[in-house]
């Protein structure tokens, strides 16, 4: 089976989008220092680009969690693959995120890094399906809610290909 990508949202459309949350974020945080959570692998690149848009004082760390084991269903097993370099506590902390999508991971993640007693907790996703949502998660910013078709691009992968497109694709699977 190939697989070929539809364009979903272009590189200019996601660009202008990422600009706006930075500005957002900027806003909502005027005069403090924020500090971004990224959560890898998929989160990388929406991060950086966000943080080069947002003009107030910031500093990042990353975590790998995993829920999936082997296959390509969740287990609802949640795993830290790499925790924080650094304590949270007092902070103004936003956890960048790819996607959301069922909410179980993020749900767990947020509870754990709301028991490390920041000042303030945020979720920033890029991409949003709230169709597939199991747990209720409180997104503060989101840059496109999306239907429930299977997205790369922009961090988001196939069987670890096309992270590196600077646009959000579609999958569609081609039976030869």
């Amino acid at each position: 089976m190939a697989e070929k990508i539809r364009v979903m949202l272009t590189e200019e459309e996601v660009d202008k989008r990422i600009q706006e949350m930075g500005e957002q974020i900027s806003r909502d945080y005027a005069g403090k220092k924020i500090h971004l959570i990224c959560v890898l692998k998929g989160g990388v690149f929406f991060m950086c680009e966000l943080a080069k848009r947002i003009s107030i004082p910031v500093s990042m760390d990353f975590m790998a969690i995993s829920s999936y084991g082997q296959g390509t269903e969740s287990s609802g097993i949640i795993k830290i693959v790499k925790d924080l370099d650094e304590s949270i506590t007092g902070e103004h902390v936003v956890v960048v995120e790819d996607i959301v999508d069922s909410g179980r991971t993020l749900n767990y993640l947020l509870d754990m890094l709301k028991d490390r007693k920041p000042e303030s907790l945020r979720l920033c996703t890029l991409l949003d399906k709230p169709d597939r949502r199991v747990v209720e998660v409180k997104v503060d910013y989101t840059g496109f809610s999306i239907p429930d078709e299977f997205v790369v691009g922009y961090g988001l992968d196939y069987a670890q290909k096309y992270r590196n497109l600077p646009y959000i694709g579609v999958v569609e699977l081609d039976k030869e």
